[in-house]
């Protein structure tokens, strides 16, 4: 799993080439936010399936795997389940090192209690 701290009012798409650097799954499942044409390129090219709705306005529909979409919700609760730490739910901490220190102990204790 990689984090990047970004500010709040940045749309999460713009490090989208970030995150998927240097991984190899056989597939990419993320939200219709991400649905933009030079990520699905890129994750092609990274030997994966991108499995991502399309935009209601788009012209073009891309096919996407429907069935394999929905296990993106498995993802969605541990992000729910991070989101009870209050310290990471808010980010208190001004120092982005400080936040990302401080949001590993509740990545470990939520697979401990799993």
């Amino acid at each position: 799993m990689r984090l990047i701290g970004s500010p709040g009012q940045r749309n999460d798409i713009a490090f989208a080439h970030e995150l998927i650097e240097g991984f190899a799954p056989d597939v990419t499942i993320a939200d219709k936010g991400y649905d933009a044409d030079h990520l699905c390129d890129k994750i092609a090219e990274s030997g994966a399936q991108p499995v991502i709705p399309p935009k209601r306005n788009r012209t073009f529909k891309r096919p996407y795997d429907a069935e394999l979409y929905k296990e993106r919700n498995i993802i969605e609760r541990f992000f729910n389940k991070l989101k009870q730490f209050r310290r990471v739910a808010t980010r208190y901490d001004k120092l982005l090192a400080n936040f990302m220190g401080s949001s590993n102990s509740p990545l470990s204790q939520s697979g401990s209690n799993s």
